[in-house]
């Protein structure tokens, strides 16, 4: 959690203004606002979190619990709440009548460049609550789930209001979560340094090699659960969304997350036949190392090493390359950061 001054040099970073901190203040001072409880197709619970150091509640083991996992694993997400205090949502019913309800959402959630409230709820709900209400619950011309009046008391408070739909949750990621969340909270003897070298070392040597491999040839170096807590504390690199950590066989391994994030660039660009486009800024993988775009001209691409090094390729070996702007992976807060702190450690 955020100690005070480092709260309030957050909100002075988001320009917040005082009404804002004082929401803020509010909902960090006080305890759940109600108690939750499960229904007959629900089973409600307390998750454990190391972030917040408190239990969190959740409604639903279908819905709420899995973005507890998300945020309680997510470096972007600094702290979270359940139950804050209800807020007021005014809207339109069907019929045309004019409504004021009190509302209690199911998180209030402080992230690196915003907080806000959101709301969990199933997918099948929302088709149901959107088709009762549906000028509090609609989806966007994107697909999105909206909540309008959530959203306007949001933009009053200088705050936001998401609504999260289960079908945005990524299974893959949550199996992986729980089958990493031991090695995570569990406070193991430091791992001997010569293993941990080892492993990096011979990620590094074949980016993208399959997992199973890496603990074969480790043997005797490093055992299975070094390598295990390794990935959970973010010494070496796989994909969490991708595939399952317990079937090793299927998981590719990196060196550092900037180093997959090219690996998957270059592999998307080999299977795609549309066109490709180098611009200042993004990176790809080329000739085993990841590399950014310094400049573009006319028949020179300028790239830059992560050491700063320098080289310059000729403009055709765009039309080997997928140039796409890479994502940051939305990993955990000790397993899952971003290739150039991984590379650091």
């Amino acid at each position: 959690m955020l100690r005070d001054e480092e709260l309030l040099a957050w909100c002075k970073r988001r320009e917040l203004k005082e009404k804002s901190c004082d929401i803020i203040a509010e909902v960090r001072s006080r305890g759940p606002t109600r108690v939750v409880g499960g229904g007959r197709n629900n089973v409600s619970g307390r998750y454990p979190s190391r972030k917040m150091g408190v239990t969190i509640q959740f409604e639903s083991h279908r819905v709420e619990l899995p973005f507890i996992y998300e945020m309680e694993h997510d470096s972007r997400v600094l702290e979270y709440y359940d139950q804050p205090p209800s807020i007021p949502l005014v809207y339109n019913a069907k019929n045309g009548r004019r409504l004021s309800v009190l509302h209690t959402p199911d998180f209030f959630v402080i992230r690196e460049d915003a907080a806000g409230w959101e709301e969990c709820k199933t997918e099948s709900d929302l088709e149901k609550l959107a088709a009762n209400s549906p000028n509090r619950y609609q989806r966007d011309s994107e697909g999105h789930w909206r909540c309008p009046p959530g959203e306007a008391h949001g933009t009053l408070c200088g705050l936001y209001y998401h609504v999260r739909s289960s079908a945005e949750i990524n299974w893959t990621l949550q199996q992986n979560l729980h089958f990493l969340d031991d090695y995570l909270r569990f406070n193991a003897t430091p791992l001997d340094v010569n293993a941990r070298e080892s492993v990096v070392a011979e990620a590094a040597s074949q980016p993208g090699q399959l997992l199973s491999d890496l603990i074969q040839r480790m043997k005797g170096v490093a055992s299975r659960d070094d390598i295990y807590f390794m990935i959970a504390n973010g010494d070496v690199f796989a994909d969490l969304t991708a595939a399952a950590i317990s079937q090793p066989a299927g998981v590719h391994l990196f060196a550092n997350a900037e180093l997959g994030a090219a690996f998957h660039c270059f592999d998307v660009a080999r299977q795609s036949t549309g066109p490709v486009h180098a611009a200042p800024g993004k990176s790809i993988l080329w000739n085993g190392r990841v590399w950014r775009i310094a400049n573009v001209g006319d028949e020179i691409i300028t790239l830059v090493a992560e050491n700063g090094v320098l080289t310059e390729l000729p403009r055709q070996t765009n039309q080997d390359f997928d140039w796409r702007q890479r994502s940051r992976p939305a990993i955990g807060e000790q397993a899952l950061r971003t290739g150039e702190e991984a590379s650091q450690g």
